[in-house]
């Protein structure tokens, strides 16, 4: 008898930064255990192994909803591996593995693209987070898809912040 398989999900979020270069943004994304200082929802991220910016480089996440760490049930966790970081490309790549929140395979790519003004001139960049995930059980695809918008969103906003308050 054969195995039922599931279709992947695969989906796509873009985040727009009207002022920051791609070169401006680009420093912010490619700490990959900068996180925590990034996203709200995220409270730690710790590099567990490996040479930051390297391939093999596994960090640890985790988030309390409800702020209360006293209870280990309440934590959210996921150790993640870097795939791949390209400076020059502005991407990077990371696939989660062990967690409690019930990722079985999940790969993302995260690109800092410039964007064209219309009128030949840059207009700012865009974060582009893609991605290719078993099903998860208990979530539907769109759920997915919108959190990781919200993520990026928030993301962005973090970033377009940090880096007006540098430049005055």
């Amino acid at each position: 008898m054969a195995e039922e398989t599931q279709p992947r999900w695969e989906g796509k979020a873009i985040a727009e930064l009207k002022g920051p270069t791609p070169e401006q943004v680009w420093p912010f994304l490619a700490d990959f255990c900068n996180l925590h200082k990034l996203l709200p929802t995220i409270d730690t991220c710790d590099r567990v192994e490996g040479v930051q910016g390297q391939p093999g480089l596994v960090r640890y996440c985790a988030s309390t909803a409800s702020g209360d760490d006293s209870d280990p049930s309440k934590i959210k966790w996921a150790n993640e591996r870097l795939l791949m970081m390209d400076s020059s490309e502005k991407c990077f790549s990371y696939e989660v593995l062990d967690n409690n929140v019930g990722f079985k395979s999940y790969v993302a790519t995260v690109r800092v693209m410039p964007v064209n003004g219309g009128d030949g001139k840059m207009g700012g960049c865009m974060i582009e987070w893609s991605f290719v995930s078993d099903p998860i059980e208990g979530w539907e695809h769109q759920d997915l898809i919108s959190y990781i918008d919200f993520c990026l969103q928030s993301m962005a906003k973090k970033i377009e912040s940090a880096i007006q308050e540098s430049s005055g």
